[in-house]
């Protein structure tokens, strides 16, 4: 029913944007109290009585807000004040949200937007920079509830329409066995050379992955598979376990589809969603460059076995069996780049799907599956909804507060405005404010947080908001909370540490990358071709020296010297000058000569140990 509405909503109904967001926040709350329970050693079968109290309590809640929309779009904030009904049912939409964000998204982000929420109410004791004015109880409410700046705004406008709307396509199009498509797809591509289990997870979950959006779903999918088949062919458990991480969490900023953030980026910045996915594609793919490489240098260097050509479908079944599910795909990115907005491309990926679906009975979608497609979108989103309303409760406490523009202040405090120190100083924070969140929340904050500090750096808007975005992905994946590594863990059966620490290593390029296309706009297909061609070069150089690198391996054993010379001759490439080429080239050449003379005389390093 909530999917059916939703879907409604999005496509058909004319009533406004207010009003859709508040129906589609209490069906996600009654949603979360009869779905999830309090804490995890309660019972899953049995619904405790007083989540029927906050289910029900939910429904009145949006009931109120909906009748009142009209009067709350057309009143003047903080000069019409709030009546007694409008500070009550404001106050327990608060609390339900809260609680449905600590059940949905954890205690983290939870706490996170307690820490803002008491600011805005008690930041005003605070003395020097961080102080601000009295805000009231009242003046908190009407800024919070009453505006589309709080938590009726951007993330869950987005989380209403364009998210829920892909989670639909992506979870239709894996129930028709589209997945299954993309995995066989990527055995016959990779599945026969050197480290092919582990090549095939890079491309399998990588595909998924775009249209998932989830780098934790995505590890638990494709990860199913693949982690135990790299362990068996003799890749260590943290290799296998890191690699599927990695390749999964790309998956969000691949186009066309990308991830939930994407979208919010969208919205937020006002730039075309299908201009981001273009932005992004030479980006994204350039991720996996260094990925693959390592997989196979790992492969090579460890003599690890490829799959057995029978067990591997061949093109033409391959093809034969799935080959139409690459029609979606197309008549989205179609739908994109014509000009229809993301909501109507998810609606026709989405008929696509269940019209290729109906030419093989294998695959064919009957009443029953449709049903669990329906309700599992439902479930799904339930998470994204409660980040995008953490989102939007800490956008309106900075809007109140003006801490941006503090952020900013303490940023070019660090850094000293230099463009590189600045860039690294946002890049960790919006890791360190990722940590265990879901992605559209980490960008959120980093957005709103962050991006002031891009702007008055002189760097576009599209650039900046895509390095936000980059980390705000990779924090899924970076120390010491990093949740796809957590759900690689119970399959890879390793400490989820070690394979977070191997992740980061083996996506080394998404690090790299957003420094790259920010000092050089070629990277994101603008410009004129020489730029684009000469930074796509730059960066490839680059990826493949750093990938060489970390790896310590080429047809040999390299020394650390070499290693470091490689290193040293990657971030030279990533400089994109024509001074630092020549300088990263000469560096490359001085390792290489040093790597033939060592091993001419018989003292290359010894050989590491398998796997690590």
């Amino acid at each position: 029913m909530t999917t059916v509405w939703t879907v409604y909503a999005a496509v058909f109904s004319r009533a406004d944007t207010l009003t859709l967001i508040m129906t589609f926040l209490s069906l996600m709350l009654v949603l979360t109290f009869m779905l999830i329970g309090p804490s995890a050693k309660g019972d899953a079968d049995r619904i405790p009585l007083f989540d029927w109290f906050f289910a029900v309590l939910a429904a009145i809640t949006g009931i109120y807000f909906v009748s009142q929309a009209d009067i709350i779009a057309q009143r003047i904030t903080l000069l019409d004040p709030l009546s007694t009904w409008d500070v009550i049912f404001a106050t327990l939409i608060l609390f339900l949200t809260i609680e449905a964000m600590r059940r949905t998204v954890g205690a983290g982000l939870t706490m996170i937007v307690l820490i803002f929420l008491a600011y805005n109410l008690f930041g005003d004791r605070f003395g020097g920079v961080l102080g601000h004015g009295v805000i009231t109880y009242e003046h908190f409410l009407d800024i919070t509830i009453f505006t589309t700046d709080g938590l009726f705004g951007v993330p869950l406008r987005v989380a209403a329409t364009y998210a829920f709307l892909f989670v639909l396509f992506g979870t239709t199009l894996a129930r028709a066995g589209g997945s299954t498509f993309f995995f066989n797809l990527a055995s016959y591509l990779t599945g026969g050379s050197p480290g092919g289990p582990a090549k095939i997870a890079v491309i399998s979950s990588g595909l998924y992955g775009t249209i998932s959006g989830s780098p934790t779903s995505d590890v638990v999918t494709t990860g199913a598979i693949t982690i135990p088949l790299m362990k068996k062919l003799g890749y260590r458990a943290t290799f296998a376990g890191a690699v599927e991480v990695a390749a999964s969490t790309g998956g969000s900023l691949l186009p066309p589809v990308m991830g939930a953030a994407a979208f919010i980026m969208a919205e937020y910045t006002g730039i075309e969603y299908s201009d981001i996915a273009i932005a992004a594609l030479i980006p994204a793919l350039l991720y996996y460059v260094p990925i693959y490489l390592q997989v196979h240098l790992r492969a090579k260097r460890d003599n690890l076995a490829a799959i057995d050509r029978s067990q591997i479908p061949t093109f033409g079944v391959t093809m034969r069996e799935g080959g139409l599910f690459i029609v979606p795909l197309i008549a989205i990115t179609w739908a994109l780049i014509d000009g229809y907005t993301p909501t109507y491309a998810a609606v026709y990926g989405v008929i696509a799907v269940l019209i290729v679906s109906m030419f093989r009975k294998k695959t064919r979608l009957g009443p029953v599956a449709i049903y669990d497609i329906l309700a599992e979108t439902s479930l799904r989103t339930v998470a994204v909804a409660g980040a995008c309303a953490a989102a939007g409760l800490v956008i309106g406490g900075i809007t109140m507060t003006g801490l941006a523009s503090k952020f900013s202040a303490l940023v070019f405090l660090l850094s000293g405005a230099d463009l590189f120190f600045s860039l690294a100083i946002a890049a960790l924070l919006t890791t360190l404010l990722g940590m265990g969140m879901p992605t559209p929340s980490a960008y959120i904050l980093a957005a709103v947080l962050i991006s002031p500090v891009m702007h008055s750096l002189g760097i576009a808007e599209l650039q900046g908001h895509l390095f936000l975005l980059y980390f705000a992905v990779m924090s899924a994946l970076t120390p010491p909370v990093a949740v796809a590594a957590y759900a690689a863990s119970a399959i890879a059966d390793e400490n989820p540490l070690k394979i977070a620490a191997q992740s980061v290593k083996i996506a080394i390029g998404a690090f790299l990358i957003p420094f790259c296309f920010v000092f050089n706009e070629g990277l994101l297909l603008q410009g004129s071709v020489w730029n684009i061609v000469f930074a796509t070069f730059n960066a490839i150089c680059a990826l493949v020296m750093v990938a060489v690198a970390i790896e310590g391996y080429w047809k040999t054993h390299l020394p650390a010297f070499t290693r470091l010379l490689f290193f040293a001759s990657g971030l030279l490439f990533l400089s994109a000058g024509y001074v630092t080429l020549v300088l990263a080239v000469a560096a490359g050449v001085a390792g290489a000569l040093f790597t033939r003379t060592q091993v001419r005389g018989g003292d290359a390093t010894a050989e590491p140990e398998a796997g690590e």
